[in-house]
């Protein structure tokens, strides 16, 4: 029997935040994957080793967990102001399928570093030493991201000692700026930050009962309800959640009603082909906890502790998306994020998850009674890890 050679495509595998991802040019992909479609989807899977009934994705570049499981598209943006137009794929593990419902906060770093390494930014604009506002059209969910990213010789600037926590190492500090980052919505709320006109709701939850929680469209629609109302300290590292298959179904019946509650689907089965949105979170004031590092986090140097699910496991620090939620809710009195803040008035937030603290920032205003968000603010970190062609069957087309 005569078996196909492989394809060999140019790809970059980058960091971006505490996320990682394989990075395309939309010109070199297959022709076949230049558009949304099939081919595409089975083209990402097939590089980062999906769908694996093993769960570790040996067969492809993907890391086994959703923080790994992620490929990008840039290209030039035709869009006015706008330097590249950034897709990305969430994709599945174990799974048969690619969700392209949202945004990857951290990936958004990498993009802006990718576009300056991809020669997609005029080069008039770039400074042999300095900093290069990269304008990215974010179009999962139709935003604006902007991305300073640091220039030196000319050449993308990866190392520093900028620290996140989450990350092993220090690299180059950007600080992202995520333009109206409410979610234009495909709740019954009309595209409003808050899809069900409420800062909290009951949620009724099978299997758990009546839950308060926020639902909001900001950064990438986000279910928070608080910790101790699901008998939890908000302290939690992965291993207390992610072992407890009990626990993981009683997030994923939250994050279907949430969903539902949100418009973003009709009905609860649709939940499973959509597990990258919405993202749920638990909430509780600060105190003292160990980080899943050792690090010692102290209850007066956080405002309150947050843990976040995705694609149905805790996540091992904090999804970007998911902190422009936190940003946005903290700022806005009433919500359960503000309450375990503490309360009133809030332009920046530093919260604990697993791995650490991170720090947000959000402009808000409440305008004709609607609450709006100017655009929310984070620093992350971006490095190339390997550069080259990634080889997937040419059958896999």
């Amino acid at each position: 029997m005569t078996y196909a050679a492989q394809l060999r495509i140019p790809a970059t595998y980058l960091r971006g935040g505490t996320s990682k991802g394989v990075f395309f040019r939309l010109e070199d992909l297959p022709e076949a994957a230049r558009v949304p479609g099939s081919a595409r989807d089975r083209l990402f899977q097939r590089v980062i080793g999906s769908p694996d009934p093993y769960g570790k994705q040996i067969d492809g570049m993907g890391g086994a967990t959703s923080s790994t499981s992620k490929c990008v598209i840039l290209s030039p943006s035709a869009r006015p102001d706008h330097d590249v137009d950034y897709l990305y794929g969430q994709v599945s593990i174990d799974a048969d399928f690619v969700d392209w419902s949202g945004n990857c906060g951290n990936l958004s770093t990498a993009a802006g570093a990718f576009a300056l390494h991809a020669g997609y930014v005029d080069p008039a604009r770039v400074p042999k030493n300095g900093v290069c506002t990269v304008r990215i059209w974010q179009a999962n969910i139709g935003k604006t991201i902007v991305a300073p990213v640091p220039v030196t010789d000319g050449r993308v600037q990866e190392t520093g000692d900028f620290e996140l926590d989450g990350v092993t190492f220090p690299a180059a500090e950007i600080v992202l700026e995520f333009i109206d980052p409410a979610d234009e919505g495909e709740g019954e709320g009309g595209g409003a930050m808050f899809p069900t006109g409420n800062l909290v709701d009951a949620l009724d939850v099978p299997g758990v009962g009546s839950l308060q929680a926020t639902l909001i469209n900001a950064g990438i629609p986000t279910v928070f309800v608080d910790a101790a109302a699901i008998g939890y300290t908000g302290t939690e590292l992965q291993h207390a959640i992610n072992g407890d298959a009990r626990a993981l179904a009683m997030f994923e019946a939250i994050r279907t009603a949430g969903a539902l509650r949100m418009g973003l689907i009709r009905a609860p089965e649709e939940a499973a082909k959509r597990q990258h949105t919405p993202k749920v979170a638990f909430v509780a004031p600060p105190r003292d906890y160990v980080s899943s590092s050792g690090k010692a986090i102290r209850a007066s140097d956080i405002d309150l502790c947050v843990r976040a699910l995705s694609m149905g496991k805790l996540h091992h620090a904090m999804m970007g998306t998911a902190a422009v939620a936190i940003g946005t809710a903290a700022a806005i009195p009433g919500t359960l994020v503000n309450r375990a803040a503490g309360g009133g008035e809030c332009s920046a937030v530093r919260f604990g998850h697993p791995s650490g603290t991170l720090r947000v920032g959000a402009e808000a205003a409440l305008v004709d009674g609607q609450w709006v968000v100017r655009k929310a603010i984070m620093s992350r970190s971006a490095r190339i890890l390997m550069e080259g062609w990634v080889r997937v069957p040419a059958d896999t087309l």
